[in-house]
C-alpha cells in the first residue's frame, strides 16, 4: 500500500476543518476561557457564548475530586419551575486531542434542555478504559448534583462525534457496568445509564475496521502511532482482548437505550459498516434504532448543515426526552 499515513494526523487535519465549519454554522463567538458563571440577564462579553434568557453558563466543573483539567465539564442550567432534561455533549478527536465545547449543544438550551459538554483523558494520558470511567463518572456526578443544576436525572442523553460518538454509543450499551466505572469510583451511589443516544460515525468494532476500510485506504490503523494502538495502549493484534471490551457493539442487551446513529456514505477514516452493524446488532437485539446516513458525507463534513439530520436529531430527543421516552432499564 503507497502513502499510509499515520491516522491520528489525518483525525487532526479533518478535525480543524470540521470545527471551523461547524462554530461558523452555530455562532460567530468562540468559548472563553474559564468563568465561574454567567447569568443570560448580564451582558455577555464578546468571548463569551451568547446564552438564552433564563440560563446561566457554568465553566470547568470537576467532576471527579482532584481530577486534572480532562476531568471537567460545562454546563448550561435552566431556571425552569420543573427539572430540566439533559444532554451530554462528548467532544472527538481520536481519542488524543479536541475539546469540550458546549456551542455544539447551545441550541438546545433554547429548547428547553440543560446541556453539558465533557472532556476526558486522552490516550497519551492514560489508555483505556480511562475515557469511558471519564464519561461514567461525568454522568454520575451530574446525576448526584440533579437538584443543584435543576436537571432531571431521568432523562438524561448523550451525543458524541467520531471518538466522542464511540464513547456515547458504550454509554448507551454498557449501562451501570461496574467493570468499566474504574477503581473506586466516585457517587457509586449513581446510575451511569442514560436514556437515549445520538452517535455520530463513531468507531464501534474496532477489531473490524481495518478489513472495513479496504485493501487502498491510506491510513495505516495498525501502526504504531495509530490511533487505535494509541488508544488500547499497543498494536491490536495484540491487544484484542481489550479492544473487544471498548467495542460498543459487545455489550449490546435488549435493555439498552434507543439510538439515533448518524455517517456519511464518503467517510474516509471511520467505515460507514461501523454505524452500519451497530444499528443491525441493536435492532436484532430489539433496542429501537436508526441510521441516517448522509450521501457523499466525509468525516464530519457535508453532516453538520445538513438540515434533514437536525431535524431528525430535534426529534429524536424530544421523543425520548422531553415527550417522556421509555427509559432503559439497564
Amino acid at each position: 500500500m503507497k502513502n499510509r499515513w499515520p491516522l491520528f494526523a489525518l483525525f487532526a487535519a479533518i478535525g480543524l476543518t470540521a470545527a471551523s465549519a461547524l462554530c461558523q454554522t452555530l455562532a460567530p463567538a468562540h468559548i472563553a476561557p474559564a468563568v465561574p458563571a454567567v447569568s443570560s440577564s448580564q451582558p455577555a462579553a464578546d468571548t463569551t457564548p451568547p446564552i438564552p434568557p433564563g440560563t446561566k453558563l457554568l465553566r470547568d466543573i470537576p467532576y471527579v475530586k482532584n481530577g486534572g483539567e480532562r476531568q471537567q465539564l460545562d454546563i448550561i442550567t435552566l431556571t425552569t419551575p420543573k427539572p430540566a432534561p439533559l444532554i451530554v455533549w462528548i467532544h472527538g478527536g481520536g481519542w488524543v486531542g479536541g475539546s469540550k465545547s458546549i456551542l455544539r449543544v447551545l441550541n438546545f438550551a433554547r429548547e428547553g434542555y440543560a446541556v453539558a459538554a465533557i472532556n476526558y483523558r486522552f490516550a497519551q494520558q492514560a489508555v483505556f478504559p480511562a475515557q469511558i470511567e471519564d464519561c461514567k463518572s461525568a454522568i454520575r456526578f451530574l446525576r448526584a448534583h440533579a437538584k443543584e443544576y435543576n436537571i432531571d436525572p431521568q432523562r438524561i442523553g448523550v451525543w458524541g462525534e467520531s471518538a466522542g460518538g464511540h464513547l456515547a454509543a458504550l454509554l448507551g450499551t454498557t449501562g451501570d457496568d461496574k467493570s468499566l466505572a474504574g477503581k473506586d469510583p466516585e457517587n457509586a451511589d449513581q446510575s451511569a445509564r442514560v436514556q437515549c443516544v445520538v452517535d455520530y460515525f463513531g468507531p464501534t468494532d474496532l477489531l473490524q475496521i481495518p478489513a472495513m476500510a479496504g485493501p487502498d485506504v491510506k491510513y495505516d490503523f495498525l501502526g504504531p502511532e495509530s490511533l487505535l494502538t494509541r488508544l488500547l495502549g499497543g498494536p491490536m493484534n495484540q491487544k484484542a482482548a481489550l479492544a473487544a471490551i471498548a467495542n460498543p457493539i459487545t455489550h449490546i442487551t435488549k435493555n439498552d437505550p434507543p439510538f439515533l446513529v448518524v455517517h456519511g456514505t464518503a467517510d474516509p477514516i471511520v467505515p460507514l459498516g461501523q454505524s452500519k452493524i451497530l444499528c443491525e446488532a441493536l435492532q436484532k437485539a430489539g433496542v429501537p434504532a436508526e441510521l441516517i446516513t448522509v450521501k457523499g458525507a466525509g468525516h464530519g463534513l457535508g453532516i453538520y448543515g445538513d438540515q434533514t439530520v437536525a431535524a431528525k436529531v430535534k426529534a429524536f430527543f424530544h421523543e425520548h426526552l422531553q415527550a417522556g421516552g421509555a427509559a432503559s432499564k439497564r
